[in-house]
């Protein structure tokens, strides 16, 4: 891209692009307000508001308590169209239910009981710290090992890393299939491959990678996954997460919170706890309808869109990204800090810069660009291919480098707070 790159040619790319017309279908406030958080909290799809109207007011306000025939298997509803639209991923497989966190630990306990007497459990260093955190709990409570596996801050872990580490001794392995500081993008079939070959299960975090990039879980023969649906999938600050497991997986994994929604013939209240068979035995308990709700008119924007054409779209505005930061930013200190490869890149780019942290004030305060910082000093761009214009990218670049160029954010504080 030529550091004379028109604007007129982002207004092009707009007026030729197939997922215009979807930006119609989000909530935008304030239309010179530029929002590149896509990958932290989606925006509210225009559809939502009045969808859960109609559920408080009718499914809850007039039908109340006899509604629940309606809502009690929503989870596994909403599931199988995330597998269909979203997770390359057979019917059954899939369920909507409680935090990411929350579905990572079930997960992951249920596979470490199942392995044997196999002691390690393999996480990338520069893994999604919640992750981390559960592992180590986990490690702890049963006296395993975490090893952590050397991954470089902008290109993540390489593949060859991972297979150096496997031995017979490893029981889980524990990766993002985006990367949530740099975006790289993870060769799930490779990694699942490379992990069967030894006897480890991989557990793959899909929170940076759903609804932006196609995954195939069958294809590539996953066996065990988490997500969010609050980033790409739009479905609201703090909805509930999904949770995967390989149908041939299900029946063999117990999972440590004995809910009464995993529960054989729930509804007779029975003494002991004796698990469903199929994917239901991994639930816990009542699940939240509203929150689960949300979901639904977000999948429908996804589903008209089609995960292929997002995947296109999502590459063309990370290069716009990736091209207009070497012409226009490389002179002010910043570097692009995430693969170059867009093959080998999710839809949010990472730009270092010692001041990243002053610097992403001050671009949503002065620039009216809302982007995030990560630590230690990365600003994360992460345009969504379902609402995010060409023209906003670079109206977005353009404002940063006039940020630059001033040095704008030498009045901001520096100091951290409460959310980055």
């Amino acid at each position: 891209m030529r550091e004379d790159f028109p604007r007129s040619v982002a207004k092009e790319l707009d007026a030729a692009d197939p997922l215009a017309h979807l930006r119609d279908r989000f909530v935008i406030a304030d239309d010179d307000l530029i929002y590149l958080d896509g990958n932290s909290l989606g925006r509210l799809p225009a559809a939502t508001p009045e969808h859960l109207d109609r559920l408080v007011r009718q499914g809850w306000g007039e039908q109340l308590i006899r509604s629940w025939p309606t809502w009690i298997d929503w989870g596994r509803r909403l599931g199988d169209r995330l597998a269909t639209h979203a997770l390359g991923a057979r019917p059954g497989e899939v369920v909507v239910s409680d935090s990411t966190s929350v579905n990572l630990y079930k997960l992951a306990a249920a596979a470490l009981d199942a392995t044997g007497d196999r002691r390690t459990v393999l996480v990338d260093a520069e893994e999604f710290p919640s992750d981390r955190y559960i592992l180590q709990g986990l490690a702890e409570a049963r006296g395993l090992t975490v090893r952590t596996l050397p991954s470089d801050l902008d290109e993540g872990l390489r593949t060859d890393e991972l297979r150096a580490a496997l031995d017979d001794d490893v029981a889980l392995v524990v990766l993002s299939a985006v990367a949530y500081r740099s975006g790289a993008l993870q060769d799930m079939a490779a990694v699942n491959d490379a992990a069967r070959r030894t006897g480890a299960v991989v557990l793959w975090d899909l929170s940076h990678a759903v609804g932006a990039v196609p995954i195939e879980l069958t294809a590539t023969g996953a066996d065990l996954a988490v997500g969010c649906t609050y980033k790409y999938l739009n479905a609201g600050p703090g909805a509930p997460a999904f949770l995967y497991v390989r149908q041939e997986l299900q029946a063999s994994l117990r999972q440590p919170i004995q809910g009464w929604f995993g529960q054989r013939d729930q509804f007779t209240m029975g003494a002991a706890y004796e698990p469903t068979p199929d994917l239901d035995r991994f639930l816990v308990g009542t699940p939240p309808i509203l929150a689960l709700a949300a979901l639904d008119p977000s999948l429908d924007v996804l589903a008209e869109a089609g995960i292929d054409r997002v995947r296109a779209k999502g590459r063309r505005l990370g290069e716009m990204i990736v091209d207009l930061a070497d012409a226009w930013l490389t002179p002010y200190g910043f570097r692009v800090a995430s693969p170059r490869d867009p093959d080998r890149r999710g839809s949010h780019v990472s730009l270092h810069h010692p001041e990243a942290l002053r610097i992403s004030r001050a671009l949503a305060v002065d620039g009216r660009v809302v982007a995030d910082y990560r630590t230690p000093d990365r600003l994360r761009l992460g345009p969504a291919p379902l609402y995010t214009r060409h023209v906003d990218v670079w109206d977005a670049m353009s404002r940063l480098r006039d940020l630059a160029e001033r040095r704008g954010w030498e009045r901001m504080p520096g100091e951290p707070s409460r959310v980055t």
